[in-house]
């Protein structure tokens, strides 16, 4: 059975606050988003039952990088190396995703101690446009897996619809 879609539409007679529902097959509809899972070797692999990325429609969802060299599967040691490392393994991703870093339109950065803001911060401006820069959050964690001192997720957005 096809999935279904929807669509809430106004129905004029009556009150505003009145709507139809119209249900439709998604197999009909001309818009529905595709979803697709989204992989490069130029990042590490993930260490569990998660995708690097899910893509839906133009919109890529990327789970957190952490800071490991696809290549060696080390971690660098120092806050800025790790920031960098993350940054890099995004950029693959969101590359093999045939979009752009301009294309990210949100970001959360997990840091293990807050104090390390500051040079997180100054690396990851280095991967953004002067004018175009996502939406962020940082928080300060207890503990990050594999013990790194950062963790980066992002979400972006595909300019080509």
């Amino acid at each position: 059975m096809p999935p279904i879609v929807c669509e809430i539409r106004n129905r004029p007679p009556l009150h505003a606050e009145t709507y139809h529902a119209v249900i439709t097959p998604a197999s009909e509809q001309e818009n529905y988003m595709t979803h697709r899972i989204v992989s490069s070797d130029r990042a590490p692999r993930a260490i569990g039952p998660y995708a690097q990325a899910r893509q839906c429609g133009p919109i890529l969802f990327l789970s957190g990088q952490l800071p490991i060299d696809p290549k060696s599967g080390m971690m660098p040691a120092s806050v800025e190396a790790q920031t960098e490392q993350c940054m890099t393994n995004i950029a693959a991703i969101i590359d093999e995703a045939h979009m752009t870093m301009d294309d990210i339109v949100s970001a959360t950065v997990l840091l293990d101690n807050i104090r390390d803001f500051d040079a997180m911060n100054a690396v990851y401006a280095r991967f953004f446009s002067n004018d175009i820069v996502p939406s962020r959050v940082a928080f300060a964690v207890s503990n990050l897996p594999r013990e790194a001192l950062v963790e980066i997720e992002v979400i972006a957005m595909s300019s080509e619809t």
